[in-house]
């Protein structure tokens, strides 16, 4: 007697939180993975071709939403999932039409939506945040009327900081708004964020400034955090707290960190508002990754997104041995799913868990030669350094490349330290090594110091 078929699990895949590799090594042994795609877009295609022998691909190219939720209801799947900002909306549709559990097509609307999902948070009595929605830099005025100076600015949909910033006036706003709307500089920057149905008129918020509380972080770190969290039944299961290094301005994140180096009872008053949240956007089903900034008055929602978090899964899993694609995906065929407890914030978190992306100044850089970098190594508590340089890395303000937000970093540091104290040394080491590269300081190279090059 032959073995019963695996499970067939639909993956709306697009540049996200996982890549193909990733997926189909957290699918062993579980089920049969399709993913649905744009299967010779160039950002997608070479990961593509890497798993061709080993998963079947689908072209959803040039479908639109009722043509791919048909393909899909063909294929009988058992679960549906994607780790992408861009195809939550899609898969929320498919979902439905499949009848399989994902986040509802009014959740994945304000999921996706800053606008909307400052309206819902707000309506459910969760945090009542200033934000206008902006279409026109005439309207720049208006709006800062409504949210006070500084904002903050950022496209309406869209994920990675890009085009965000901090606005002081009426005239920086109509300037960002104008540089922002432009066709060509607009296309370049928003390469790597497309939409499934891109507006014909892209549109921005501006957001009420959530300024950080110093007295609740530890000095040195960032004045945000992120919650992980699996949703059973519409019930929140906390997987992480995670820790951020200070923003590289003006709004783009350098890394995390597990545990936060938070106090045992800030870090509870993070999870309940964000429990809070998750209850007020409906969402019944899947992992989240929810945003939370610690200011004088508690912690204030900054943005809760409804998929795995950029980079989680790799720092969740290296410092507590928990798989959070793996859990994503038997979420997504209704299987149990045990939550692992939380590791410990603060000072008795014992090892801690970072990762260190390489993010270009705002500013005119002249960077210096690669080998700068490698030489990061070198530091103890450092287990990898990962570049993907482009040919002129870093080149700043010259070409506007701080709109790019995180996608803009050229490699992403890992390592472990022994506590929070040690690593705050090592991140001040860190920063002081790469302020060398960016700047091009040639005495930065062991190498040049030496004479040997």
């Amino acid at each position: 007697m032959g073995h019963p078929a695996p499970p067939t699990l639909l993956v709306v895949h697009d540049q996200g939180s996982a890549g193909p590799l990733r997926i189909l090594s957290a699918a062993r042994g579980l089920c049969r993975i399709v993913f649905l795609c744009e299967a010779e877009h160039p950002l997608l295609a070479p990961e593509l071709r890497q798993i061709a022998a080993h998963a079947d691909v689908v072209d959803i190219t040039g479908l639109d939403e009722g043509e791919v939720g048909g393909l899909a209801a063909r294929l009988a799947p058992d679960g549906i999932v994607t780790f992408s900002e861009h195809r939550l909306r899609l898969t929320a549709a498919v979902a439905a039409r499949c009848g399989l559990p994902f986040h509802s097509a009014e959740t994945a609307a304000a999921l996706t939506d800053k606008y909307r999902q400052r309206q819902a948070l707000a309506a459910g009595g969760v945090q009542d945040t200033g934000c206008v929605l902006v279409r026109h830099p005439d309207e720049s005025a208006a709006a800062l009327a409504v949210t006070g100076t500084p904002a903050v600015l950022k496209p309406r949909h869209g994920a990675g900081s890009v085009d965000t910033c901090l606005v002081g006036s009426a005239a920086e706003c109509r300037d960002r708004l104008a540089e922002f709307t432009e066709a060509e500089p607009r296309k370049s920057v928003q390469e790597s964020a497309r939409e499934s149905a891109p507006e014909p008129v892209r549109e921005f918020v501006l957001e009420e400034y959530l300024r950080g509380d110093p007295a609740l972080a530890a000095s040195g770190w960032g004045d945000f955090v992120s919650v992980e969290s699996l949703v059973v039944d519409g019930e929140p299961r906390t997987v992480a707290v995670t820790g951020k290094p200070p923003l590289v301005p003006p709004f783009r994140e350098t890394g995390h960190i597990l545990p936060a180096p938070l106090t045992s009872a800030t870090a509870a008053d993070v999870v309940r508002l964000e429990q809070r949240a998750l209850r007020a956007l409906g969402i019944r089903h899947g992992v989240t990754h929810t945003e939370v900034k610690l200011t004088a008055d508690g912690p204030r929602i900054i943005e809760v997104n409804g998929r795995l978090g950029g980079f989680i899964a790799e720092i969740v899993q290296r410092r507590t041995g928990f798989d959070m694609v793996a859990a994503a995906l038997r979420l997504a065929l209704g299987l149990p799913v045990t939550a692992p407890e939380p590791p410990a914030p603060g000072p008795a978190a014992g090892a801690v868990a970072f990762q260190y992306l390489l993010i270009p100044p705002a500013g005119p850089v002249r960077p210096g030669p690669l080998s700068l970098i490698e030489t990061l190594e070198e530091i103890p508590g450092i287990d990898l350094v990962d570049v993907s340089a482009p040919k002129e890395p870093g080149r700043g303000d010259a070409d506007g490349s701080w709109r790019r937000g995180t996608l803009g970093a050229i490699g992403v540091v890992y390592g472990t330290a022994p506590d929070h104290a040690q690593l705050a040394g090592l991140l001040r080491l860190l920063e002081e090594r790469m302020d060398r590269f960016w700047y091009g300081a040639p005495d930065a190279d062991p190498a040049v110091r030496s004479g040997a090059a």
